[in-house]
């Protein structure tokens, strides 16, 4: 059949427009795709992952990962936030898995390098950013970062992702008493601090010596201010187990828990001879107290037989009290010192010195 030259070249042209239309709507679609396409690191539970997605909140991608989110599930952002080319999403299932220090598959991969900070820092992070990891979807990413490892600061590059990626990578592996700074499950940025103290937690125990004390009784059938030794004292002891704790190697706390007694302590006690003379004299001046040996109602006397029984009254108030001498002094141009215990029936401990008068 025979054709026209004019009709073949209207029909190879239908043709080739056929094909331009077909090309530019491929490429339309192409361009949609990319520009609808968001490269995101899923973080789960501390494992992060990239993800490439078309979805466009964060509750979408979640449910085309298959992760439902039940009361139990914390996510940051929140669902409801549009995705983002390069954001980063973390999500806590709860689990106690997460309690404890994990090793994510990526540590392997993941370096760091100390000694880099400053613009060199900065210009090598900026560097990366149109690069492309070997193990990811989305772009590489080199972040510089301080770490402070005990006190002691760590200027840092790495390509970790979360905290306990960059943790792991420097060798460190923290324990349910250590403190972090940020989460461990926290996202790495850049020009982050992250903060990690070593915390130490034991029971101490010490074993305590327990003093003993000194009873005093009076004796009519002793010589005035002769002392006997009935029985000698012994110390005793007690275990005390106390909660220390150290941050990076000292002791920050040490607190009581408990105190038990293992043996009891021994008072000694004296036998001191009583002066059986009726009163013999009087004498007023002034009166202070001090922690007196032995208890009770006693006091000092420069002169006055040990185990006189003397009657001191405040001039102020006019209370008294009896008590025995037991002790020499004072020597500061005072009549006489009382126990703490006779000195506070004739008048507060604050007083000090009070003007008395003395009779035996």
């Amino acid at each position: 059949m025979w054709v026209r030259p004019t009709r073949v070249r209207r029909l190879r042209i239908r043709k080739a427009i056929g094909n331009v239309t077909l090309a530019a709507g491929l490429m339309a679609a192409g361009f949609l795709y990319l520009a609808l396409v968001k490269n995101v690191t899923l973080v789960v539970n501390g494992r992060p992952e990239a993800v490439r997605t078309l979805s466009a909140n964060v509750g979408e991608l979640l449910d085309t990962q298959g992760i439902a989110l039940s009361g139990g599930v914390l996510v940051e952002p929140p669902p409801a936030t549009p995705l983002a080319d390069g954001m980063t999403v973390v999500v806590d299932t709860g689990s106690s898995s997460t309690l404890l220090p994990q090793t994510s598959s990526r540590d392997v991969g993941v370096w760091v390098m100390e000694g880099v900070d400053g613009p060199f820092a900065k210009l090598m992070a900026q560097s990366t950013e149109a690069g492309f990891s070997a193990d990811s979807v989305g772009p590489s990413r080199i972040v510089d970062a301080r770490v402070v490892v005990r006190g002691k600061d760590h200027d840092v590059l790495t390509d970790a992702t979360t905290v306990r990626e960059l943790l792991s990578a420097m060798g460190i592996r923290p324990d349910g008493n250590d403190r972090v700074h940020p989460s461990l499950q926290a996202p790495l940025h850049r020009n982050a601090t992250v903060t990690f103290d070593k915390v130490t937690q034991a029971m101490h125990r010490v074993v305590a010596a327990i003093p003993f004390g000194t009873v005093t009784t009076y004796s009519s059938d002793l010589p005035p201010g002769h002392v006997r030794i009935a029985q000698s004292g012994r110390p005793g002891s007690m275990l005390e187990v106390f909660r220390v704790r150290w941050v990076n190697g000292k002791l920050v706390s040490k607190t009581l828990v408990s105190r038990q007694v293992v043996e009891s302590a021994v008072p000694e006690r004296h036998e001191v001879g009583r002066s059986s003379a009726a009163t013999a004299g009087t004498e007023a001046g002034q009166a202070s107290w001090y922690y007196a040996p032995g208890s009770g109602l006693t006091a000092a006397h420069p002169w006055l037989p040990y185990g006189t029984v003397v009657t001191v009254t405040n001039l102020a108030n006019g209370k008294s009290v009896r008590v025995v001498i037991n002790d020499r002094g004072p020597f500061g141009g005072r009549v006489i010192d009382l126990s703490p215990e006779a000195f506070s029936r004739l008048a507060s401990l604050g007083t000090g010195v009070i003007d008395v008068r003395i009779s035996w």
